[in-house]
């Protein structure tokens, strides 16, 4: 089934006269509640968005294609998963670069990507005079 995605992704970079392997990127996440038969050893409590449930985390090209996706319980945090999810995707895709994400993805993280695995993560933050929702570049 990985194959096919893929291949898939692959031929709609190649439509949009894209090279077949991304260089950048997007990661975010976002907490779903989780039914009474998920285990609770998958599912965990997301503080700021008062879920209990699972937290889906995603990582698109610019295109808003899907590269890698890593479920974890909602109480995990959005740097614990993208130590898991960066890794993994820059294993698969060598000419990752820079990838673009949120205020939540702060801290050592940025040093750390660099360090250990040559991308540039670039922190998009809003404005703290806008309220409710607006477009940001490169989210």
């Amino acid at each position: 089934m990985a194959e096919l995605h893929d291949r898939l992704r692959e031929a709609v970079r190649d439509a949009e006269g894209r090279d077949r392997e991304p260089t950048a990127a997007v990661i975010d996440s976002q907490s779903v509640k989780a039914d009474a038969t998920v285990a609770l050893t998958s599912r965990g409590f997301d503080a700021d968005k008062k879920i209990n449930g699972r937290k889906r985390h995603l990582l698109t090209d610019t295109l808003g294609l899907l590269l890698a996706v890593l479920v974890a319980p909602a109480s995990t945090t959005d740097r614990d998963a993208a130590r898991l999810l960066l890794p993994a995707a820059r294993g698969r895709f060598g000419r990752l670069a820079r990838v673009w994400a949120d205020g939540s993805y702060t801290g050592h993280l940025v040093d750390w990507s660099a360090a250990q695995l040559d991308v540039v993560l670039d922190i998009v933050r809003r404005s703290d005079d806008i309220c409710g929702f607006q477009v940001l570049s490169r989210r």
